[in-house]
């Protein structure tokens, strides 16, 4: 029996809450004649601070009502779900759910492209608290570079300052400045630093300033929507089953005026939200 339609659709992007929006935004400008439904899970964020369980739990529920909406592709634009749930929502769920369906992550592909960006061998990972537990990135990179040393430093108070709109506050230094001093202090030789959560490219010109210019600071955005054009280039049935009429919807599971308010501090743009449930 047949779960989903097989009618082309949207691309899904799924976050727990705001910050998938500055990948959304990269992909949007590098393709957009595509139609893109945004899944924020604003009720339950942070993800962060969740068990794998748990995590891959609420992060399944949205996938399968982003397919549910028709969705053949769905990209999950937040490091915490990749880390803990995309490897098992790919292995066991997807071949039961509809094997033709695709979900992807944020991690590998940013990973790729570390190669030619470290020179010195030597890797730092800014990150929630729990995509620098679950060590994502450390057996990433090892599969590729297993050269590269990394080194990654949990910034929790980081998606509350963007989330707050504090960001270019002078209080955010702090924060900014004390867990860079920490990370660089770990090992002094990092020559690149993944911001490895997406609320992180709002900070990305504080911490510019504690950093010496030589360091490469790595948003996903930009290598993620690459990354995403490069697989519909390559996959023409899954290019195929994506609709193409420019258009963006946006669902989230708590207000729609508080998502609203806060869509506009990473897109620039006032965009209209519906409330839906998981």
């Amino acid at each position: 029996m047949r779960l989903y339609s097989d009618k082309p659709g949207a691309i899904g992007i799924f976050d727990s809450g705001y910050g998938g929006l500055t990948i959304f935004e990269k992909i949007t400008q590098h393709l957009p004649e595509y139609d893109y439904i945004y899944l924020g899970d604003n009720a339950r964020t942070p993800y962060g601070t969740r068990s794998f369980d748990v995590v891959y739990e609420f992060t399944l529920q949205s996938v399968k009502k982003l397919f549910e909406m028709g969705c053949h592709l769905v990209i999950l634009a937040y490091n915490t779900a990749s880390a803990k749930a995309l490897r098992t929502i790919q292995q066991n769920d997807l071949p039961a759910l509809d094997k033709n369906r695709r979900v992807l992550g944020v991690i590998r592909p940013t990973v790729e492209v570390l190669g030619d960006l470290t020179k010195t061998r030597h890797v730092g990972i800014f990150g929630t608290t729990g995509t620098i537990r679950s060590k994502s990135y450390v057996m990433e990179i090892h599969k590729l570079f297993p050269d590269i040393r990394v080194t990654g430093e949990a910034c929790p108070m980081w998606v509350p300052l963007v989330e707050n709109e504090e960001y270019k506050s002078e209080g955010a230094d702090y924060f900014v400045k004390k867990n860079v001093n920490h990370l660089l202090h770990a090992d002094p030789n990092i020559d690149a630093l993944i911001l490895a959560c997406t609320h992180y490219p709002l900070l990305a010109d504080k911490i510019r300033q504690f950093v010496n210019q030589d360091i490469a600071i790595i948003s996903q955005g930009e290598i993620v929507a690459q990354s995403l054009k490069k697989y519909l280039q390559n996959h023409p049935e899954m290019d195929a089953k994506c609709t193409k009429n420019g258009t963006r919807t946006f669902y989230t599971t708590e207000s729609e005026a508080k998502f609203a308010k806060s869509a506009s501090v990473f897109l620039n743009d006032n965009v209209k939200v519906q409330r839906i449930s998981l």
